[in-house]
């Protein structure tokens, strides 16, 4: 047995900052920073934004699009690296705001770097599974941290996905999640100690070691288990933490076509989601699915490891699709602001 996603719902913020407007402060070379990186602008948090803000507009959309009762929701969890609070869950504060049924709930924070979002899907998955609930809301959402000057500015992004996941089967499938495989080793590419405001990166470690060969295993790993080719699949959406990195491990993996990859034009307009960055990624793939897709997705989370998702689409995704807002709406209502403005939103700069 797997799981149903009966619903989903994203939300990136309003404001942007284009990576010009960065270099400009620093002295770097724009054009160069955006053929490096291929990310041309980021989304920011408002002043009143932050990781919960996020994961409660995401998970209202997908409650409304799974069109259950939420009283019947029995976990709430929430993967991110910005949470609100160090030593207080996300999940809870999710679940008051939601409205959910208290009795015989389960919530929880998740982290494990950019790809804790994903872990809170498998996290729902085994539940279900165990007939422990019935379903369950799994969340990736980040307001994610980069020093400034470091590259890590021109991408550290807000915004966030939910999932409502039940039983396979259930008749208000929109799709199936028919397998995950996972990869991990301890790699030191990228962390961040406690009371650290700012993640340091290994920079050796991040591409190779790291990014491409956790996800180029466990897809490989899930393509062997489900014996099919990568090109039988009309959708990808991998964890974004810039857009050559995506394009690239796209190619190692044999992708065809491009076009199909979702997250670049992701990434490029509004840079890393971090723990949203996949699950924004499955978000725009089932906005522009049919009936029959096949949509491969692969997270991958510092420090490190990556978990590989094959999803087919149920004939419900057409129902749905008209409720709530698409990706590409997020996407494209873009407010740009000045650095200044930048800063002060992020808490760089601080009023006495």
């Amino acid at each position: 047995m797997i799981a149903s996603i009966l619903g989903y719902g994203a939300y990136i913020p309003r404001y942007r900052i284009k990576a010009e407007e960065i270099a400009k402060v620093w002295g770097q070379d724009p054009d160069r920073v955006k053929l490096g990186l291929l990310v041309e602008s980021k989304s920011v948090p408002g002043p009143d934004e932050d990781t919960a803000t996020i994961a409660f507009e995401a998970a209202m959309q997908a409650i409304e699009r799974a069109g259950i009762d939420k009283s019947l929701i029995g976990a709430v969890f929430v993967g991110s690296e910005s949470h609100p609070y160090a030593v207080k869950p996300t999940g809870t504060i999710l679940a008051s705001a939601l409205g959910l049924n208290p009795k015989h709930l389960r919530a929880a924070s998740f982290e494990f770097a950019c790809k804790a979002g994903t872990e809170a899907i498998q996290a729902v998955i085994g539940l279900i599974n165990a007939g422990l609930i019935k379903y369950g809301l799994a969340i990736g959402a980040d307001t994610a941290q980069g020093r400034p000057s470091d590259p890590l500015e021109y991408t550290a992004a807000a915004g966030g996905a939910a999932y409502v996941l039940g039983p396979k089967g259930d008749s208000k499938a929109i799709a199936e999640i028919e397998r995950v495989e996972s990869y991990v080793t301890d790699t030191p590419d990228f962390r961040r100690r406690q009371g650290a405001p700012y993640p340091e990166h290994g920079v050796r470690f991040t591409g190779e070691p790291a990014y491409f060969h956790h996800i180029i295993n466990s897809v490989k790993l899930l393509l062997e288990k489900l014996g099919r080719d990568i090109n039988e699949y009309d959708r990808f959406a991998f964890h974004s933490p810039n857009g050559k990195f995506v394009r690239n491990v796209a190619r190692r993996l044999g992708i065809k076509d491009l076009s199909r990859v979702v997250s670049l034009d992701i990434v490029r307009k509004c840079g890393n989601f971090y723990s949203g960055s996949t699950l924004v990624g499955i978000a725009r793939a089932l906005d522009k699915a049919n009936p029959g897709d096949k949509i491969l997705a692969a997270s991958f989370g510092s420090g490190a490891g990556s978990d590989a998702f094959s999803i087919v689409v149920k004939d419900r995704i057409t129902e749905v699709k008209s409720i709530g807002k698409s990706v590409d709406r997020y996407l494209n209502r873009a407010k740009y602001i000045d650095y200044g403005t930048y800063a002060r939103y992020r808490g760089i700069l601080v009023m006495d």
